[in-house]
């Protein structure tokens, strides 16, 4: 969906209003190779209303992207259903009328509004930083090899604890460095 700033400028009394599906699978691969595997198309509803010359964008998206686990790399489904609300501006003197939390986004040299490209940057934001998959998330054994494995938080704290342990046949030597400090 591209739409053109011009046109969406003269919706100022009554939102412009759209419904679609769209197929964002080629350009997320492309673009997130390692975050993305797959991608289902995503229905979208938008509406968009001019003010004070620039266009505000909601959006309702939905869709599902298969993804890799952050802990063993298994590709599992992971749904999505997110909305989000953006500012398309012509100059960048408008940036100035909005504050840091409001995202604003200058129109490309063309005078298009590129939707298909504002989903795809939301679809990326909405996927954790760690994402487990279901089994995972239910307890599955963490993935080991050869000479190696991935441990849980509480498990590295215990064998950290476990290290700090002094040998009881060493434990005179701590006081042995302590003496010399009391002595400097």
């Amino acid at each position: 969906m591209k739409w053109s700033f011009e046109k969406l400028q003269g919706y100022q009394k009554e939102p412009f209003t759209e419904q679609g599906t769209l197929d964002l699978k080629a350009d997320l691969l492309e673009r997130y190779p390692q975050e993305i595997l797959d991608a289902t198309p995503f229905t979208v509803q938008v509406s968009a209303v001019a003010d004070n010359g620039d266009v505000i964008i909601d959006a309702d998206v939905e869709g599902t992207v298969t993804v890799p686990s952050s802990r063993s790399l298994t590709p599992f489904s992971l749904p999505l259903k997110f909305h989000f609300s953006e500012v398309y501006v012509n100059t960048k003197a408008a940036f100035n009328r909005y504050e840091n939390e409001v995202v604003v986004i200058k129109v490309d040299d063309d005078g298009k509004v590129d939707f298909d490209k504002a989903v795809a940057d939301n679809v990326i934001v909405q996927i954790p930083m760690q994402v487990l998959s279901p089994a995972e998330r239910a307890g599955a054994k963490m993935p080991a090899g050869e000479d190696w494995e991935v441990i849980s938080e509480a498990d590295f704290n215990e064998q950290h604890a476990e290290a700090k342990q002094v040998d009881p046949r060493l434990a005179s030597l701590k006081q042995f460095y302590a003496d010399d400090d009391d002595k400097a």
